[in-house]
């Protein structure tokens, strides 16, 4: 921590997403008299902002200063801050990337993606919320005054605003600004007098949302999500700011954050977020304005959280208030994943920035937890769909896997800032991890559908198992928008005379060093296909530096820096690095081999790093992976999907040691992709119970590629004998029985071939939101053809504690006799009992159809796990 608390922002950077965004600080200022300075301050309050093509700022109703307070504004605000990141990232707007891999997909974000999204925004009804919000402020009458159906629904609009302000840094588009100017005046109408900014009380305050509260900020702690929202409006106001200079939302989120400032501190009322995020946006606003108190507020915030805490949620793991933050040492089983790597994040920024040296200790601990216990090889994060939380230490399954996509923005995100902290590529391998498999899975090749949750196995059956091109609960989408547009900004770290690269894309840059040199960096390569880069280094002038080049953990034999995963196979081979075409030593230190001399114009840096396809093993205490490997090839998870493979399904194949395993490019398929082809047994039993093993070639794709042809199997985890494989089973009356429900929603996870571990425990169907008023609800089999049935088995879903949905009151069968429905003569009672198959016997009928009907308990829904038919 040495080195954080003597570092000196002489240059200040706003950072953005992990990435930063530089002032372009304008020397009009220089040469002014004192005495003009000694006039502006006796007549009102300096202007709080300093930017890029910025000529006004907030000056004490006094019109006549504007201009002359906009000069000195960077040169008052910039100086307070004087501790930061010991390393700073190169901001995105330097590093233009031009290669066949990412450059398409920055292009695709931004000229489809967010165009899709602000449609979605304004089909769902997230725009009008806010226009809905502005009349009730107006008193003007409007039609529908119910509340939205989220309390967070603001944050999808602000998410995909954010988005679009990093593509205009970059690419100026006179229509996309025109639009968000207009919807920020949308937003800034909903706004009230004092600054408040939530359109889930606003627009009825007398009936506000349920999860909202009576008041403003009393349930803040649990789900009102008020400051939840204010984050991500703070982080798209800074991003819009700088990619355009103009204040209209930026002045919108400072009148909210004056209102926090004025209601929550010392001596004033306690608070902390429920959801976290407001913290790294409150950050971001003291980077561009330079106020401490929202620093200070930030810190407040994070110091507030905890078990002795008087808001409601206090001592809850969900809300990570188990302990207080400085006390965290992991990263709590049924804490929420998402919520946690923001607050991670954001006790990161404040450490930065304060030089809290409890943060950072307790940050390292946490980091270990999760890197050591709680990652799943794609870089997922939050194994439990109960709650969208991590689960104990390696509870890692892999059908069940959650691994919600607004996490895995959230990993990178914390492990980006936490390389900052300590200049250790320990954590650029797990954020580019995440990123090529976990993080980049969450959007269709094409932009317009979206994953929520990235499981490492699926039956194609459950609605998780498809790309949707929207989700009631819309903050993935969202957050692809913004984190793809600033991919470039994680590529290069400087300080003072060193220089840091940390992942490897074609691309120019052009970097500001801290010691006033500009050198120009371009890398050629073809990764993640190929480990062969080029860098060609261009300073100004010659100039001496160190060039800290990353070795990846996979290229060192380590998939992680932990003993959660290892390879399983061996391989000799070793990277190799030259300069000026001479080979160097490869002398590691914290990942990196520095490269220290006099650099000149035209100087190379050529590093090869072997791909082989390397089998992965999980540490023996992950018992989903007993038994089973996984595969991949330089930074790249690979998973078999159905449709390249025999058959359509790929959970029913088992991998033998000894087998081979082959890399081919096809540029033909799914826009480009290595494969891995390689001969494994398919296994399968017929009526009498009897084992079949057939020989099959199989293909594997990159993870992140899967369901872009549609939904089937899909499995990342290989078992390597019969006795941990999973033999496809022959057909019965449900296999290809269509299921259909008063909810009138994919219900085919009711037929999955594995059996629940627990209620709550993974794919289902349920009714919630559907039928909470009815109480009632249905689903059917209308099997393929008439069949004689005799007994159901039902496993219902129940997530207690985290979610709406209980076992039943009660529940009946019926099965159809022409066109009636009637009810089965059993033989036992109906039961509704958690964890465990409810069987229920009865006479005897040959039906083309069953249905199962249900009451659900008061206020809550219902739902199925598992639906079995004898």
């Amino acid at each position: 921590m040495n080195a954080l608390r003597s570092q000196r922002e002489t240059d200040p950077e706003n950072h953005l997403c992990g990435v930063t965004v530089p002032f372009r600080r304008e020397t009009i200022f220089q040469g002014l008299k004192n005495s003009a300075l000694k006039t502006i301050l006796a007549h009102g309050r300096i202007g709080r902002i300093a930017g890029p093509r910025s000529r006004s700022s907030l000056i004490y109703n006094r019109k006549y200063m504007k201009a002359i307070a906009a000069l000195f504004a960077c040169a008052v605000a910039c100086p307070a801050q004087q501790r930061d990141y010991p390393v700073k990232p190169v901001p995105f707007t330097a590093v233009h990337v031009n290669d066949a891999f990412w450059a398409p997909r920055i292009e695709t974000n931004r000229t489809v993606t967010i165009p899709f999204a602000f449609k979605k925004d304004e089909e769902t009804g997230r725009m009008d919320n806010f226009i809905r919000a502005a009349k009730a402020l107006r008193g003007e009458p409007f039609e529908n005054h119910k509340y939205p159906p989220y309390p967070f629904d603001d944050t999808d609009v602000y998410k995909v605003l954010e988005g679009a302000a990093y593509t205009l840094s970059v690419h100026p588009d006179p229509k996309l600004e025109e639009y968000c100017d207009n919807l920020i005046k949308i937003i800034g109408a909903a706004q009230e007098p004092d600054g408040y900014l939530y359109t889930a009380r606003t627009i009825d305050p007398l009936h506000p949302h349920p999860w909202s509260g009576n008041e403003r900020w009393i349930l803040e702690g649990v789900n009102s999500h008020e400051l939840y929202d204010l984050g991500h409006l703070y982080e798209a106001a800074v991003a819009y700011y700088q990619a355009t200079g103009k204040r209209s939302l930026l002045d919108i989120a400072l009148r909210t954050a004056d209102l926090l400032d004025k209601t929550f501190g010392p001596g004033k009322r306690a608070i902390w977020p429920g959801h976290q995020i407001v913290e790294m946006g409150l950050v971001k606003l003291y980077r561009v304005t330079g106020d401490a108190r929202y620093l200070n507020l930030a810190k407040f915030m994070l110091d507030s959280r905890g078990p002795d805490s008087p808001e409601q949620g206090a001592g809850n793991a969900y809300v990570e208030a188990n302990k207080r933050v400085v006390d965290q040492t992991d990263a709590p089983a049924g804490g929420h994943a998402v919520r946690a790597m923001y607050m991670y994040s954001g006790m990161a920024d404040v450490a930065a920035l304060t030089g809290d040296t409890a943060y950072v200790n307790a940050l390292d601990k946490i980091w270990d937890n999760v890197a050591g216990k709680k990652l799943h090889v794609t870089g997922g994060v939050g194994a439990r769909a109960a709650g969208e939380s991590f689960g104990n230490d390696y509870e890692l399954p892999n059908m069940s896997a959650y691994n919600e996509t607004c996490a895995a923005v959230g990993n990178d995100y914390w492990n980006h800032r936490l390389f900052l902290l300590h200049a250790d590529a320990k954590y650029i391998d797990v954020m580019e991890r995440t990123l090529y498999n976990g993080l980049i899975s969450g959007v269709s090749l094409e932009g317009t559908t979206f994953f929520y949750q990235n499981p490492l196995e699926a039956t194609g059956l459950a609605a998780k198992d498809q790309r949707s091109p929207w989700f009631g609960v819309a903050c993935c989408p969202g957050n692809i928008t913004r984190f793809i547009a600033s991919v470039p900004g994680y590529v290069y770290g400087q300080r003072g005379d060193t220089l840091w690269v940390n992942l490897y894309m074609g691309s120019t840059a052009d970097i500001k060093m801290d010691n006033g040199r500009t050198v120009k960096v371009s890398q050629q390569t073809r990764y993640p296909w190929d480990g062969d880069v080029k860098i060609t280094v261009a300073p100004d002038q010659d100039a001496a530096m160190t060039i800290n080049v990353r070795i990846p953990g996979w290229a060192r034999n380590e998939p992680i820096a932990s003993d959660l995963y290892r390879f399983a196979d061996k391989f000799t081979g070793q990277p190799t690095l030259k300069v000026n075409g001479k080979t160097v030593p490869i002398k590691l230190d914290k990942g990196y081999v520095a490269l220290t001399r006099t650099w000149k114009a035209g100087d190379s840096i050529e590093l090869s790093l072997p791909m082989p396809i390397r089998r992965v093993a999980a540490n023996e205490r992950v018992t989903a992976d007993n038994g089973r490997v996984s595969i991949e090839r330089g930074p790249v998870v690979y998973a078999a999907e159905w449709v390249d493979n025999p058959g359509g399904k790929v959970r029913n194949l088992m991998l033998p040691d000894n087998q081979p395993l082959h890399a081919e490019f096809k540029a033909d398929l799914l826009k480009g992709v290595e494969v891995i082809k390689v001969k494994a047994v398919a296994l399968s039993r017929d009526d009498h119970g009897n084992l079949i093993r057939t020989p099959e070639e199989i293909t594997a794709i990159p993870y992140y590629a899967w369901a872009n042809r549609g939904a089937g199997q899909m499995m990342v985890w290989f078992p390597t004998a019969e006795s941990n494989a999973r033999p496809a089973l022959p057909p019965d009356a449900t296999t290809n029985a269509k299921i259909s429900n008063d909810a009138r929603r994919s219900a085919n996870a009711i037929k999955e071939e594995d059996d629940p571990t627990s209620s709550g425990s993974g794919s289902h169907f349920d009714w919630w939101t559907a039928n909470l008023s009815a109480r009632t609800g249905w689903v059917e089999y209308a099997f393929e053809k008439p069949g004689t049935v005799s007994e159901s088995q039902l496993y219902w879903f129940d997530d207690t504690g985290h979610g709406g949905c209980k076992v039943p009151a009660s529940w009946r069968l019926l099965y159809k006799d022409g066109d009636e429905w009637k009810p089965v003569e059993t033989t036992g009672p109906y039961t509704v009992e958690k964890d465990k198959y409810n069987k229920v016997s009865y006479k005897p009928v040959t039906t083309t159809g069953l249905r199962v009907e249900v009451t659900m308990q008061p206020n809550v829904s219902a739902g199925i796990e598992r639906w079995r038919v004898k």
